[in-house]
């Protein structure tokens, strides 16, 4: 039956980003042949990322810029922030693993610094490489010692081409394969269920200058299409035309495994509206391969899927670093949670329990400052958002006209501005749990009422991306069944599987996610007994239903 199949592997990998990446290279380190299929030309979400791995415990570069930090500290701040993700037992051999990841990391070239950032951020600018990237520094961590665990990948901008180039590039030193242009449509399974293959729509074998106009509408899709959704659906009608003019089908076996990692759905709207309706209004943060295609291979032959529900949505207000003094309020003049607060924190505050509705309140004195701060602060993309917001701004001489321009309850702004001030004066708690150093009193006006609503928005929009996926086997990476089984041969990982970061999101957790669940599914389907080609059944499984191929 070999001729039967047009390419073979010990494990396959569906998706090429982050988690993709750390699949083949661990895969191949444990001495199996590697064939990674990839939509486009590699990189996935992961290339257009900030770059940030959630690494402690005493990594080198926490070490090497004077950070001490120990697993246990890391662990209590992981287990109050990620909850029941997934088991004690897991995240502990996630965070005790920790420093050697990053050790791997930089083993296979990606490169780190150990530059402190001096002052809390949402995103440090290229002067430094190491911060708070979490919650770690708010309120309600208040008992656990804060560290910078938070390891942007040295590199210009934003940092995520950094991160997957060379692992990339270390994969194909290893030998390993990869199919670009390449979509896999459909799992292969033989007589007794077991994934053995997938069947596949290719590019590989249309003329270059089609192969070359696809890369490159491709890329225009991916960013800028990313921040102006218009111009990436009709570049993606004209992908699809290419791949149905051009594209071929290839059946590919996997003597030892499948392993999907092809991200998550949120650029599905119609999976978002039917599972999570409450993020409709974002910006969907990944590339068009995020179109839970992975999810839908893995439900086709069987896999049962966890909190498909929960997105993270980022709202950031710093910079600058004093907005952190600032009051965030809804449309009734409430507070809505510690300003000091990771943005996906803020984000789930703003959509779950407010609406949506979110305005910065600063006085004259906070604004003059946050204007002298934004220029050093700030990255040029934040730079751009916060000269959006302060044109957009409504002011006003008084609490009560400034809540009017914004169309805010002006007795509940001054009530909450009243408590405020007077917990400060009194040296009571912050209503909300702001830590004191970053209380101030709000001063005399004029005042600024700064829009951080989730809405549409092309020039502040609130970027989201799925978590939920399929349920996986958290010693194994194998992907479950409705009735709590494995699939025999198939694997995921990557924001295709539901892990650490599916309840709660800071900056970082999900790349070392990718990397954390990669390694480990590639290293269980390496260790699986190869298939026998001469042996295998041949059953092609497209969304729950069984074909002859």
């Amino acid at each position: 039956m070999a001729q039967d199949w047009d390419q073979t592997a010990d494990v396959v990998v569906v998706g090429y980003g982050a988690a993709g990446a750390a699949t083949a290279l661990q895969a191949t380190e444990d001495g199996a042949e590697v064939l990674v299929l990839d939509r486009f030309t590699g990189g996935g979400a992961t290339s257009l990322s900030g770059g940030i791995i959630y690494a402690g415990g005493g990594t080198w570069v926490q070490r090497a810029g004077g950070v001490e930090d120990t697993s246990e500290l890391m662990l209590a701040y992981l287990e109050r922030e990620v909850g029941d993700a997934v088991s004690p037992a897991t995240l502990r051999r996630f965070v005790e693993g920790s420093p050697a990841m990053i050790d791997w990391l930089t083993g296979h070239g990606v490169p780190f610094e150990a530059s402190l950032c001096p002052y809390k951020t949402s995103y440090p600018n290229n002067d430094y490489y190491l911060y708070y990237s979490g919650s770690e520094i708010s309120g309600a961590f208040a008992d656990i010692t804060p560290r910078q665990r938070g390891h942007r990948v040295k590199g210009w901008g934003t940092s995520g081409k950094k991160l997957f180039a060379p692992l990339a590039r270390s994969a194909e030193n290893k030998g390993v394969r990869v199919e670009s242009l390449t979509t896999a449509t459909a799992l292969v399974t033989d007589d007794t269920g077991a994934v053995v293959g997938v069947e596949c729509r290719t590019l590989r074998d249309a003329p270059a200058r089609v192969r070359t106009r696809y890369t490159r509408m491709a890329a225009v899709a991916a960013k800028p299409g990313i921040y102006y959704p218009p111009l990436r659906r009709a570049l993606e009608k004209q992908l699809a035309r290419l791949d149905r003019r051009y594209g071929t089908t290839i059946r590919v076996l996997a003597r030892r495994g499948v392993v999907l990692t092809a991200g998550g759905f949120i650029a599905n709207r119609e999976m978002l509206h039917a599972y999570a309706p409450a993020y409709k209004n974002g910006l969907a943060l990944g590339s068009s391969g995020d179109d839970g295609s992975g999810i839908e291979l893995g439900r086709g032959v069987g896999a049962a899927t966890d909190r498909m529900g929960n997105v993270s949505a980022w709202r950031f207000l710093l910079p600058p670093s004093s907005f952190a003094g600032a009051l965030l309020v809804d449309g009734k003049g409430q507070r809505v949670i510690d300003e000091t607060r990771y943005g996906a924190a803020v984000g789930d505050a703003l959509i779950n329990r407010h609406d949506g509705t979110g305005w910065l309140l600063a006085d004259d004195a906070l604004m003059r400052t946050a204007l002298s701060q934004i220029g050093p602060q700030a990255a040029w993309f934040q730079r751009m958002q916060f000269e959006v917001m302060r044109r957009k701004a409504k002011r006003g001489k008084t609490l009560d006209a400034v809540a009017a321009a914004a169309g805010i309850d002006p007795v509940g702004l001054r009530e909450t501005v009243a408590a405020h001030n007077s917990a400060y004066a009194t040296g009571a708690p912050d209503p909300v749990g702001k830590p004191a150093e970053y209380v101030r009193p709000v001063g005399a006006g004029p005042y600024w009422l700064l829009d951080v609503s989730i809405k549409p928005s092309l020039t502040n929009p609130c970027p989201m991306f799925t978590v939920g996926g399929l349920k996986v086997d958290e010693d194994t990476g194998a992907v479950k069944d409705a009735a709590g089984g494995n699939i025999p041969g198939l694997y995921a990982a990557g924001r295709t599987a539901a892990g650490i970061c599916v309840n709660s999101y800071v900056s970082g957790l999900s790349l070392s996610d990718c990397i954390f669940s990669g390694r480990r599914a590639g290293r269980s389907a390496a260790g699986e007994q190869p298939v026998v080609e001469g042996s295998t059944g041949r059953t092609a499984v497209r969304g729950g239903r069984a074909e002859d191929v």
